[in-house]
């Protein structure tokens, strides 16, 4: 996990933003409409659970796009550039960058219609109803596309129960905070089903639909004495490839 994705813990970062508004600027609304309507054209939507018509639906985006996606795309950006960006600027490249290496539009063109835009802010947008697509947003949005799956086998790890995170190889994504890495917490939920991620984080440990637990961890076991308020406790979603006994896992092995 790079710099940008392990901050926790680390001093001297400046200031903390308390912006507690979702959309800042009126274009990040827009930002994070274009990146739903991906995730709802997707092909992975083949083989959701939802049965969505997506090889008959109307639309010439033919890819994969996912929250596992936009978030690769994040974490592979370069530490300084990555901090000089406001979190949805971060979205825009990641999406544009997407369409250029994809073919769907080349740097030229992009560079083009930016331009364009930049001159003439009101200039009207393309506009292309399609009500296919349209619906098909909306059912997406209520639907989801991980939805809960049968548990293959009982959850290994019970409430109350307490257990070690593992530290397994670092890969290109992970959805293990890396300050949590070899530290001992306490289950304090099992969630009911299984869930998947929608890619196979490989030796990660991330693949087929598995229990994810609720644990909880002590802040000054974490942070240490004296860096954290009294009392803090810090409340992790787990896959459970990210946890084992206590006895039994060791660095650099998943449970």
């Amino acid at each position: 996990m790079k710099l940008q994705h392990h901050l926790g813990g680390l001093e001297n970062l400046g200031p903390v933003n308390v912006e507690t508004a979702v959309f800042v600027q009126p274009w990040e609304k827009r930002i994070f409409g274009i990146h739903t309507v991906m995730m709802a054209e997707s092909a992975h939507l083949k083989d959701a659970l939802p049965r969505y018509p997506v090889q008959s639906l109307p639309t010439a985006f033919k890819d994969d796009w996912t929250w596992a996606s936009l978030r690769t795309g994040a974490e592979g950006m370069q530490p300084f550039e990555y901090f000089k960006y406001r979190y949805y600027e971060k979205w825009l490249m990641g999406i544009s960058q997407f369409f250029v290496d994809r073919g769907y539009v080349t740097a030229d063109e992009l560079d083009d219609r930016s331009s364009f835009y930049s001159r003439q802010p009101e200039a009207a947008l393309p506009d292309k109803p399609n009500l296919a697509l349209k619906a098909q947003v909306t059912r997406y949005l209520k639907e989801g596309d991980s939805p809960l799956r049968p548990l293959p086998a009982r959850p290994r790890y019970q409430l109350g129960q307490k257990v070690k995170v593992a530290d397994p190889e670092a890969v290109d994504h992970t959805r293990l905070p890396g300050y949590l890495r070899n530290q001992v917490g306490t289950v304090t939920l099992v969630y009911p089903g299984a869930y998947a991620y929608f890619v196979n984080t490989g030796p990660d440990g991330i693949g087929k639909a598995m229990p994810v637990y609720q644990v909880v961890f002590a802040g000054d076991e974490i942070w240490g004495a004296g860096k954290c308020e009294p009392n803090l406790e810090i409340y992790a979603d787990l896959f459970e490839a990210y946890v084992g006994p206590v006895e039994r896992v060791a660095q650099g092995e998943a449970a």
